[in-house]
């Protein structure tokens, strides 16, 4: 993704930029050149290409996806803490399918930094999209879990009457294992769709 989209991701989670005109969003992420910015909104979605029609303005708009809390990529150990009603703004364009049932956690940790989620890998700070509806898991899948409350991001798998739940790191982390017996103390929340890469600067 270029650095100006991701800029103006980054704007879009804090400021609503239906309401700001072209140059105003130009100063506000740093850049020089609206035109260019326009161009990049265009990728987006945010500005539909060809103006005028009621399809590509609803193909433009912005989809909110509730940001529900924090998600650790180490250990269990970060409960999954409401961020009071925060949401991500998102352009159906970057996100096509139903958003629904969606919601995003900010990841905490590098266990999961060699994943591979359409082309992403997880790091700390990094919005994380879960469906909750899927739960439906094969082997290989991405997964945000729960367990005793506390929430991580792991890739699933079954072996025997054990569900393994990995990293996937430039560091050595172990596995967890849940024993089927044990699943009063673990819950799938959902499997990973998406991972929206946090911006390298604040804007």
């Amino acid at each position: 993704m270029h650095e100006i989209q991701k800029k103006l991701i980054a704007l879009s989670q804090k400021s609503d930029l239906s309401a700001l005109g072209l140059r105003q969003i130009t100063r506000m992420i740093g850049e020089e050149h609206p035109q260019k910015v326009k161009h990049h909104m265009q990728r987006l979605g945010i500005l539909p290409p060809t103006p005028g029609t009621k399809a590509d303005a609803d193909q433009a708009r912005l989809i909110s996806i509730p940001l529900v809390g924090l998600a650790n990529c180490g250990e269990a150990t970060i409960f999954a803490d409401s961020y009071e009603h925060q949401v991500l703004q998102v352009s159906k364009r970057i996100l096509p399918q139903s958003a629904k049932e969606l919601f995003a956690v900010q990841a905490v940790g590098d266990s999961m930094n060699k994943a591979n989620i359409g082309g992403n890998n997880i790091e700390e700070g990094d919005f994380v999209i879960v469906n909750p509806s899927d739960k439906n898991f094969i082997n290989g899948d991405y997964v945000l879990s729960l367990i005793n409350d506390m929430a991580n991001i792991k890739r699933f798998s079954v072996n025997g009457e054990q569900v393994v739940l990995t990293s996937e790191s430039d560091k050595n982390y172990p596995p967890i294992y849940i024993h089927k017996e044990d699943m009063e103390y673990y819950k799938t929340s959902g499997k990973v769709v998406a991972v929206f890469k946090k911006p390298k600067n604040d804007y």
